[in-house]
């Protein structure tokens, strides 16, 4: 058996099926099958839906950017090794050690971008 075409909700071939499942439905496939003379339709579902963050590898480094006047938040940065980066104007640190730090609440006036 093989698969023919994979389509989106909203395109052509697939409105019977949004009509039934709504924001449910994330995909319609074709699947044909040579020797039994068929062709199979299979819808794939959104069942269930929750809060993910993927795991970032603890020696990848990503940038703090510090909110001017926290100068004891870039003194703790810095005595966790980590380093300025002119260009970007952020710091540079591993991860692991934001994680050790505790910085990973967004509401504290920084934010870190993966590089």
């Amino acid at each position: 058996m093989r698969t023919s075409v994979k389509l989106q909700p909203g395109q052509r071939g697939t409105k019977r099926w949004l009509a039934l499942y709504g924001d449910q439905l994330f995909c319609v496939r074709y699947r044909y099958h040579r020797e039994r003379r068929k062709r199979y339709t299979t819808v794939e579902l959104i069942v269930a839906e929750a809060a993910w963050t993927p795991k970032v590898p603890a020696n990848t480094i990503v940038g703090v950017r510090v909110a001017w006047g926290e100068a004891d938040l870039a003194r703790q940065v810095k005595a966790a090794g980590g380093t300025w980066n002119r260009t970007r104007s952020l710091w540079e640190l591993p991860y692991g050690q934001i994680v050790a730090l505790q910085l990973l609440d967004v509401s504290s006036g920084w934010m870190y971008n993966n590089l």
